[in-house]
């Protein structure tokens, strides 16, 4: 079933080359969507507009308050306005004991993860009160949920994405914007194998052993599909999720703990 009210929006997701990111925005484009991405990732834009001609990709780090302000008066002159917002940006920070890792690791991934949604919803505000309507849907994880030990930086920046959607939706409702958070679990794909990997060195064990932990949390024991977070931002934006905001919805098969034994 194509969920209704998509056709000729203008959406903008950003880190968008890859992942999840791409998986938003083809799913968007399908549905009749005019669709803007951005990356860090100059190779995967260009592999994203070779698949995707009528994609318009842009070059940012949305950690760059002006590189910021560059990405949307692109968009807004190659859309004419915007009408979702997908603050998907996002990394996974460093792996290992809080008072092992550095000042700059952590300032990194509270950069990218909490400023980087700030800056563009900053941006994308003006645009969707004056049209009297939007919606935005950023980012967060189950771990802006639970605790996640091994991974307090990205936990961090999780936890406060939840607050910023929760504080923005009041801020934003009466403009008729909607704000609304996803919260995916383990996703599977190559990022999640660079974290596992990562994670795997700093406890000492095989990556093997890592998986089967995170298989573990879950009650459903599975990971999660890139498609099927596009699924789920698909439907916050339709006209089925047209009275749903200030919410964190969880993708994950009810996450029932994050990491092990410490």
């Amino acid at each position: 079933m194509i969920p209704a009210g998509l056709l000729d929006k203008r959406v903008l997701v950003t880190a968008g080359g890859s992942g999840i990111g791409r998986a938003m925005a083809q799913a968007f484009q399908r549905q009749g969507a005019t669709v803007a991405v951005c990356d860090i990732d100059a190779d995967a834009l260009d592999t994203l507009a070779s698949q995707t001609p009528d994609i318009t990709t842009v070059v940012t780090d949305v950690a760059d308050e002006a590189a910021v302000e560059a990405l949307f008066a692109t968009v807004h002159g190659s859309l004419g306005g915007l009408d979702v917002l997908i603050n998907n940006a996002g990394i996974a920070g460093p792996a290992g004991f809080l008072e092992d890792l550095s000042v700059a690791e952590w300032r990194r991934c509270l950069s990218v993860n909490v400023d980087g949604g700030f800056l563009c919803a900053r941006q994308a505000l003006p645009l969707m009160k004056a049209q009297g309507s939007g919606c935005i849907i950023n980012m967060a994880s189950n771990a802006g949920i639970l605790g996640f030990p091994m991974r307090s930086p990205y936990a961090a920046s999780k936890w406060a994405v939840v607050g910023l959607t929760k504080s923005l939706a009041m801020e934003a409702g009466a403009f008729g914007i909607r704000v609304n958070a996803i919260a995916p679990g383990s996703v599977e794909g190559e990022r999640l194998n660079r974290v596992i990997a990562a994670e795997a060195d700093a406890r000492g064990v095989t990556p093997e052993e890592i998986r089967e932990d995170y298989y573990r949390t879950s009650s459903l024991r599975t990971f999660v599909s890139a498609d099927e977070v596009a699924s789920m931002a698909l439907f916050l934006a339709s006209d089925a999720g047209a009275k749903i905001s200030g919410q964190v919805i969880p993708l994950d098969g009810h996450t029932e703990t994050l990491g092990g034994p410490y």
